[in-house]
């Protein structure tokens, strides 16, 4: 049996419209593998009513990656880049730094600053 077969999907909802996140995209489906193939991503510009329905503001969503589980479990933030890279073998290291204690708050808050920035300099931070 294939790794993918194994693997339950996950739906990512990032935003499509950033060039960065299409190139990380890009890179994650490279370095995975068959073990990228369960994995669906959903540009949230497109998939605002779905968000909704899950629960979640678009709005917010922009703001963090935002992933759901087969058994719809939602993660964010780095609790979500976290549960993608452990299943890539030559990022399962740094999925298990970034979820340390001391090490996940740090990165949390550099990641929503560089996001805010971003957002701003693209005249799309939400209010």
């Amino acid at each position: 049996m294939s790794q993918s077969k194994a693997l339950s999907p996950l739906y990512v909802y990032y935003d499509g419209a950033c060039p960065i996140c299409r190139r990380d995209r890009a890179r994650y489906e490279r370095w995975a593998g068959e073990a990228g193939d369960s994995v669906r991503w959903c540009d949230l510009n497109e998939y605002g009513e779905r968000l909704r329905d899950i629960g979640v503001d678009p709005d917010v969503a922009l703001m963090s990656l935002h992933l759901e589980d087969d058994q719809g479990r939602l993660y964010a933030g780095i609790d979500a880049y976290v549960l993608l890279m452990k299943r890539v073998p030559r990022l399962r290291p740094a999925a298990f730094i970034m979820a340390l204690p001391g090490v996940k708050p740090v990165l949390t808050a550099l990641y929503k600053r560089w996001v805010r920035r971003r957002l701003a300099r693209e005249g799309r931070l939400p209010s």
